[in-house]
Parts: structure tokens; sequence; C-alpha cells
């Protein structure tokens, strides 16, 4: 029995509306960074999008390994192409114009009428594996029979790349066992394995050539993909009859392990539907869990799609039992930065604790001279540490993660020696681009901090010296280590942290506070110059749990924010008044990275700024209802409608109407407005908040 609602649901006359449909986009994910996505209408529109995108080194190494499944009926003697694919001249065919119905609830359903025969194809992920399953049912209505023939649409291509067949030919191989193909790949190499509950499949290879993908396009990407076509599924439907039964797609590298996944999946339709039960049960469960920590919530759709949206970002290898965060969908990795400001919204607030203990160790690992990574490569697997705040906004994460579950022997154990090598290695300088600064403050280079893009190598953003963020989060990491410290029975070092935060506190107010603007300024460089652009990233001095400022400063600085940056969907990343505005996002990628930190819209940033709001303001009813309705419900019941379904973008124009951009799934676009609204707004408060905090006295 279904217990939560979620079902968007897009009838005939929406779907209509080619241009509106073409911008609505799902996605389903499988716990190991792998997906399915495409468009409300079936039509590709990225050449990120494919029915199955595999990450054959979870969560990385992700491939296209199927693009799509074409469905073509022969009623009588006429033919009907139930797809469509986009081409350079146009759409062709254009068989999106037999679909009725879409609904995601919370899998993507299609429905489609041709003439007497009506179908439905939903598509599906088991959690942990490498694998879809698209499942079908006909009705006939009709006086003849029916042939459906299923074209699958191989590509096996890294999901950054596209196929030209004639420059870089993969080289694919089939064998038909029945009604199971596999299909080896050399360049790269890989096996997909297909396979229908019912039906037969012939071999009927071909080519589609020159698939042009439309967003890809406008962002300057390579857009033109050549698409092996190696058969096709054929199953009858006779008159006034029906037909149910399931498609399976799994792949990877090691051909005899594919082998083994592809028996483990569905061999009958009660099979598919047991597992489609399961992953339903899933995804009920979690909103039951999450009701359950925090009763009296009042169940509304969008949040029931918030909070399952956490799940598609948590991920990892099931084998070595260690979980991340992937940042973004469709092509972000796992991003130290987003990982930790992630992690309260992801894990804390869903009450998903050993998914955050496995995600300390598994960046724990990764910490080299006092450095969390910034991000780990796709295909590498290597870690870049080219990031000031990542290793802060970890620590950072630490203190949620106590204040929730009071389990301070895990970090202990685990994290507490790292965590001061950090301090260690800063005051020593190991790294001469983020060290100690004579003053108490950290010092670090160009492109460091979260607003890190660069046009032609100079960075758009350079923000070197001493960022405002990057300041409030040293302050607060120290005072994190003072309570560890303490806990942990080590009068010395407490006394060292606590005399490094004094520091860094009175330098940062001697230098940061802007008395014309009455705020404070985004970077201070070595000569003691402030940049006073007005950027969102001083309301995280106010938003943390140990503040820098003092209570008046802290209400200016809210102020300001609120008056300059905010706007429905986010914060500006900068002030419309000032020169270096950009207020559309759009365009190649030089014309999006001169806007990305220059006023493109961050929906992740009414977090901190409604934690700051209340905190200045004071939390109550009053003052809670009125922070939601202004700051959150915009963007919270309106934006899982639109764009990406059932989550949320990661970016918006800085202008009016505020269009989504960027990724359509966010991890901390999710995150952090979840994060705000059951601990600030509706009050549920960390458990162990108070007696963590009360260690200072």
């Amino acid at each position: 029995m279904k217990r939560f609602t979620l079902s968007i649901h897009l009838n005939g006359k929406a779907l209509s509306n080619f241009e509106d449909s073409l911008q609505k986009e799902w996605i389903v994910t499988n716990g190991l960074g792998g997906y399915a996505s495409s468009t409300v209408l079936g039509i590709n529109t990225r050449k990120y999008h494919g029915v199955l995108v595999a990450a054959f080194n979870p969560p990385r190494k992700r491939r296209v390994c199927v693009a799509k499944l074409d469905e073509e009926l022969r009623i009588g003697n006429a033919f009907y192409p139930v797809f469509a694919n986009e081409f350079q001249s146009g759409i062709y065919p254009k068989g999106h114009e037999f679909l009725q119905e879409f609904y995601l609830s919370p899998f993507p359903k299609y429905v489609y009428n041709v003439q007497n025969v009506r179908f439905s194809k939903t598509l599906f992920m088991p959690y942990g594996k490498n694998a879809t399953i698209t499942a079908y049912e006909f009705f006939n209505a009709g006086e003849v029979d029916t042939e459906v023939r299923i074209f699958p649409m191989v590509t096996c291509r890294h999901f950054h790349s596209v196929v030209d067949r004639w420059h870089n030919p993969p080289k694919f191989s089939q064998k038909t066992y029945g009604r199971r193909v596999k299909i080896n790949v050399e360049k790269p190499q890989a096996t997909i394995i297909l396979e229908a509950t019912d039906g037969t499949y012939a071999e009927a290879e071909k080519w589609v050539e020159r698939i042009y993908f439309r967003e890809e396009h406008q962002r300057g990407e390579s857009h033109l993909d050549d698409w092996y076509q190696p058969g096709f599924f054929e199953i009858k439907v006779g008159r006034k009859s029906s037909e149910r039964f399931a498609l399976t797609v799994v792949a990877g590298e090691d051909e005899s392990r594919v082998e083994e996944l592809a028996d483990e999946m569905p061999a009958a339709m009660y099979d598919a539907e047991k597992l489609y039960e399961a992953e339903y049960e899933r995804r009920e469960q979690l909103l039951e869990k999450f009701y359950e920590e925090h009763r009296g919530v009042e169940t509304k759709e969008w949040l029931n799609w918030l909070v399952c949206a956490t799940d598609a970002f948590i991920v990892g290898d099931f084998e070595k039992a260690w979980r991340t965060v992937i940042a973004g969908y469709h092509w972000f990795e796992d991003w130290g930065r987003d990982t930790f400001i992630s992690l309260p919204g992801l894990m804390l607030v869903t009450g998903r604790f050993e998914d955050a203990r496995q995600t300390f160790l598994a960046f724990n690992q990764h910490l080299v001279d006092g450095l969390i990574p910034n991000f780990i490569s796709d295909l590498e697997a290597k870690p870049v540490y080219n990031t000031v705040d990542a290793t802060l906004w970890f620590v950072n994460a630490v203190l949620q993660y106590l204040k929730y579950t009071g389990d301070f022997e895990f970090v202990q154990k685990n994290l507490w020696e790292n965590i001061k090598a950090i301090v260690e290695n800063l005051e020593k300088r190991t790294n001469p681009k983020i060290r100690v600064d004579d003053d108490g403050l950290i010092l670090h280079g160009p492109q460091l901090t979260w607003m890190d893009t660069a046009v032609n190598g100079q960075p758009v953003t350079p923000r070197a010296g001493k960022a405002v963020e990057v300041q409030a989060l040293w302050f607060n990491a120290l005072k994190t280590l003072e309570i560890l410290a303490r806990k942990f029975k080590e009068p010395g070092s407490a006394e060292k942290f606590a005399s490094l935060a004094e520091k860094a506190k009175e330098s940062f107010n001697a230098k940061f506070w802007n008395s014309e603007k009455g705020c404070l300024f985004d970077v201070v460089d070595e000569s003691g110059f402030g940049d006073s652009s007005i950027r969102p990233n001083q309301i995280i001095a106010v938003a943390l749990d140990f503040t820098i400022l003092d209570n008046a400063k802290s209400e200016r600085v809210v102020d300001v924010a609120r008056r300059e940056l905010l706007t429905p969907f986010g914060l500006r990343t900068l002030a419309k008044s000032d020169p270096m505005y950009v207020g559309v996002y759009c365009g190649d990628r030089r014309s999006r990275d001169l806007a990305y930190h220059n006023g493109t819209v961050w929906p992740w940033l009414l977090g901190p700024f409604v934690k700051a709001y209340l905190k200045v303001e004071g939390y109550g009813e009053y003052t809670g209802e009125y922070a939601f309705r202004n700051f959150l419900a915009p963007l919270l019941t309106t934006q899982v409608f639109v764009a990406g379904l059932g989550v949320i973008s990661e970016v918006y124009d800085g202008d009016p109407p505020h269009k989504a951009g960027g990724c359509i799934a966010q991890a901390w676009s999710v995150a952090e407005p979840l994060r705000a609204y059951v601990e600030d707004i509706l009050y549920f408060r960390p458990p162990f908040e108070r007696e963590i905090l009360k260690i200072l006295g």
C-alpha cells in the first residue's frame, strides 16, 4: 500500500507544448553513481542522457552504455515509429506525438496511444546494480494483431564524450542467446547484455548518425553523436489482448561479472514486478523514517520529493563499504566541499548516520598535508587538492555529526589525529598557497574557494588573499577543535586552539568590516585592501555555529544580503549594482563561466541565509513561518515540479524570471534548503546540540 504521494503527472495538453516539455527532465539513480535519464518526451537533449549510464568503477568511470530504447509498432500493414530523435535538420520521426501522458511516480512512465493500441513503459534501476529495467504493458483493442519492435541504441562512451564512428569508431561484436544479446566492446573494453522476459531478438546491425543534443550545443559542448543499433527485440500482441514484459540492460568492464549480474535480473515479468516493488518500498521506507523521526511534520508532496532526492546523491562502492556524495547530475564527480556542505542535509537530517561515518572515512584516507581534496576525477579516480575551504567544511561536518549523534568515540578513533594535523600543516605552511598568516587568518592563493571558474587560464573571481567565508570557517574549525581537545582531555591542545581562535577573531574584526556599506569585505588581500563587492559569502560568517561577528554586525550583514542578493530561488553571487554583474547564465563555457559567480543564483545559499536570519531575528513560530514563506517556499514548493523533476537545479539566472540552469540535480541545492527547513524553520534541533556546545561553557 502506497503511503506517501510521489507523483508528477503531465497530460497530453502539457506535453503538446514541445519546447516546454523538452526542458523537463527526469533522473533515476542506482546508488553507484550510475543513472538513467531523459526528457519527458523521450528525446535525448544531452550527451549525458541514457537508459543506462553505468559507473564502471563506482561511483566513477561513468559510461553511457545504452542511450535509448526506441519502439516501433506494426499494426496490420502500417508501421508506426513511437519514438523521436533530434537531428540538426529537425525531429525525426515524430513518435512523441503519440505520447498521451507522462508520470514520475517516482519512476518515469510513458503512456502512448497508437490507433487501437495503448501501451506504457516504465523505467527503474535496482539499487546497487549497474542495470536498468524497462517494464512494458500493451493493450490491443483492435481487430488485427500488432507486432512490437524495440531497438536498443548502444554507445558505450564516457559520459563527457560523443561517438564519431568515422574518426574513432568503437568496435562492437554481439552474440545471441535466445532473448538475450551480449555485446562486447573493444574500445573501451566493456560488456553490455540486454534481455527480454518474452518475445525474440533478431540481429540487424546499423548506425544512426549525427544525433543532435540541443542542450550541449547551447552550452558550446560536443553535441553530435553516432549510435549503434545491433538489432531489435520483437513481441506480438494479439487482437483484443494484452501483453506485459520487461527488457533489462546491464553493463560493466568484466564480462564474467556482467554475465553474473544479468543472471540475477528478472527472467519473467513477475520477477521484474517484485524488483519494482522493492525499489518503490525502499523510497517509502526513506520517507517513513524521516516522518517518524520528525513527528508532527505534515506530509507534503514537495517535501516527499526532497527527502527522496537526498538518496540520489549518496553513492559508493557497496563491496568496499564506503560512501561519498555526487555533487550534481549529470556531470559532477564527488567534490570535497560539496560533500561536506551537503552532508548534514543529506545524511544527518535524514538519519543516515552510518553513511555519514563511511563518508568521513572515505575522505579521511585522502587527507594529505592537512587538505581534503577538491574533487576526485571520474576517469582516473585521482584526488585533486586545489581548494582552501573543503577541509574546513569537513571539520564543520564533524561538528554537525556530533550534534546529531554524540559519537565522540568514532571521531576520536578515526578522525582526531588527522583533524589536528590540519591545523599543524596550516601553521607549518606545508602548502605555501594555503597557510596561517602572521595575523592568525588563513592566507591563500587565487581560485581556491568555491568561486573557482577561469577563462583562458585566468580566474574570473580569483579572491586571492583572505576570503571572508574561509576566515569564518577557520574560526569555527578552531572552536570545534577546542571542543574535541577538551572532550578528549588534552588541555594543552585546547588552550592552543582557543588562543588561535581568539587571534583570528580579533584580526578578522579589525580588517573585514566595511563601515561604508555596513557589511563585510568579500576578500582582504595581503596588503590589507578590502574587496567591497557585495557577495553572499559573508552570510556564512553569521550562519556558522561559532560566529566570528557580534550580533549588531551580524544583523547588518543579513540585511545587506537580503536587500542586495535574495531572489525567490536563492542568493545572487554578486549584487546587481556591481559593474561585473551578469544576469543570465547561458551560452558557451566562457559565457557561463563569466556569469557563474558574478550574479548567478545558487539555491544552496538559502540554507545559511535562513539560519543567519533566524539567528539575528530570533527563533520562534512567527519568524519561522515568515522565513519559510518568504525565503524557502518559493523554491521548495515549485522547483521540484520544473526542470529536473523531483529534484532542485544547480543554479538559476540572476535576472527574472530566474530560469534554471547547470545540473538538473545538485546535492547542496537539495541538502541545505532541506536542512534549513527541518532545523531552522520547524526547529527540530540536533539532539546533542546543547550538550556539545556547552563543553566550551
